[in-house]
């Protein structure tokens, strides 16, 4: 299993978040996805669970790097049998107006014996009690000879700085083994934090249906939170969130 360098440069970079950067923000997480397949009449289920760490790191005046990272275990009905994968990325951002935030990111997320490689641009703007995102991503892997691009969209409202609800779309496109296929996500989650804690809540259901294929996928996901550095209204202002956002077909290609 190749071991990529963004995911050890993203544990990395928390580690050492609080000694050099004191206005560090970001979070650790665990979770757990019951993942059920519907395809051609019958239905699979898969399990998985998942690790995973995010920092924002103020540069220098508006400019903001976010690093993130995860490692899953899989428990795959559709593949017949286990195997783990990480992932990780590197989020350039610039703030604008202390009302939008802009910028790119790189990152890689294992497909196999393959990387499937990202590239994409993404932006912010925070308004009222809102955070709304945007982003277009390319990835690809070379030797499943896999291109994709995906197009993403998140809504998420914070009825306290401590509690949020959210949802998104997804486009994305695959051509790849000389087919080409287009699937349609959407999700909808929230979190809580526990009052006088930095531990919160997660919850989040996602649908993702392959068109022109007989296949769609239901993902439940409940998980636990450590966030340092402020709430969670702050987490996301600050860009540490940014992963959870990101267009990408790296994550739908975790349910296979």
């Amino acid at each position: 299993m190749k071991t990529l360098f963004l995911a050890t440069a993203a544990v990395a970079a928390f580690a050492a978040a609080p000694a050099f950067a004191q206005d560090a923000v970001g979070s650790v997480g665990i979770g757990y996805n019951n993942v059920k397949y519907d395809a051609f009449g019958s239905d699979f289920t898969a399990e998985n669970g998942k690790v995973d760490v995010a920092a924002a790191i103020p540069v220098t005046g508006p400019f903001t790097v976010t690093l993130d990272g995860g490692f899953s275990y899989n428990n795959n009905a559709v593949a017949g049998q286990d195997n783990s994968s990480v992932d990780g990325a590197v989020h350039g951002t610039v703030m604008i107006n202390d009302t939008f935030r802009v910028g790119g990111f790189t990152g890689g997320a294992e497909f196999g014996d393959d990387t499937l490689w990202a590239f994409g641009a993404e932006a912010q703007a925070y308004i009222n009690n809102m955070t709304l995102t945007g982003s277009v991503a390319y990835e690809t892997a070379d030797d499943a000879d896999i291109d994709a691009w995906s197009v993403g969209g998140d809504v998420a409202y914070f009825i306290t700085p401590a509690l949020r609800v959210n949802g998104g779309l997804g486009w994305h496109t695959v051509d790849g083994g000389g087919s080409d296929i287009d699937v349609w996500s959407i999700n909808a989650g929230g979190e809580y934090q526990i009052a006088d804690t930095p531990f919160s809540l997660t919850a989040n259901y996602g649908y993702a249906e392959l068109e022109d294929v007989d296949l769609s996928i239901n993902t439940l996901t409940v998980g636990l939170r450590y966030t340092f550095g402020g709430d969670l209204q702050t987490r996301s202002r600050l860009g540490a969130d940014l992963g959870r956002t990101a267009a990408s077909v790296g994550a739908l290609a975790g349910a296979f």
